[in-house]
């Protein structure tokens, strides 16, 4: 039976909870709500019950980049290996957010170029979207193309705070 560790931390955006399997993040987000997450899950990496899912009070380098990235360190993310399920297209998507800098920005349509299909708009929202790996995928970095920030899942006071944060460190 998998068992999947999660952990839930205080940051200056309130809790903020990881999910991941043999020190693997599957998902993440600003919330204490553990089924949340694993609804962003893919089936095939989740388990089947929400009690298959222990919490820790401290996922080891998964806990230590969340506390580094809120106190300044903006990489430290980056160093964290993450799994998600997707189409082709969707997998892609999500690699390339992990090049985008800290402290840059890109519109949706550029972010679909990135991902090697520049007509693909929608389908990179969507990846956005569906993303489960908020932070760790940095999807907070995708604005719309006249500059305002578009959706975000945590809401966009978090994003905008997200965004101000990585110029400012």
């Amino acid at each position: 039976m998998k068992q999947l560790a999660s952990s839930t931390q205080d940051t200056p955006l309130g809790p903020f909870t990881t999910i991941a399997d043999d020190g693997v993040l599957l998902a993440s987000g600003w919330t204490g709500d553990i089924a949340r997450l694993l609804r962003y899950i893919h089936p095939s990496l989740r388990p089947q019950f929400d009690t298959q899912v222990r919490a820790y009070d401290d996922l080891g380098e998964i806990s230590k980049a969340v506390a580094a990235f809120h106190e300044g360190d903006l990489s430290a993310p980056d160093r964290i290996p993450v799994r998600q399920h997707g189409s082709a297209f969707m997998t892609a998507a999500w690699q390339q957010l992990r090049t985008i800098p800290a402290g840059s920005t890109v519109s949706y349509r550029e972010y679909a170029a990135l991902a090697g299909k520049p007509a693909a708009v929608r389908a990179a929202a969507s990846s956005c979207a569906r993303n489960a790996a908020a932070l760790f995928v940095p999807c907070h970095r995708v604005i719309r193309t006249d500059g305002t920030l578009g959706g975000f899942g945590y809401g966009l006071d978090i994003k905008r705070w997200l965004l101000d944060h990585e110029t400012a460190s």
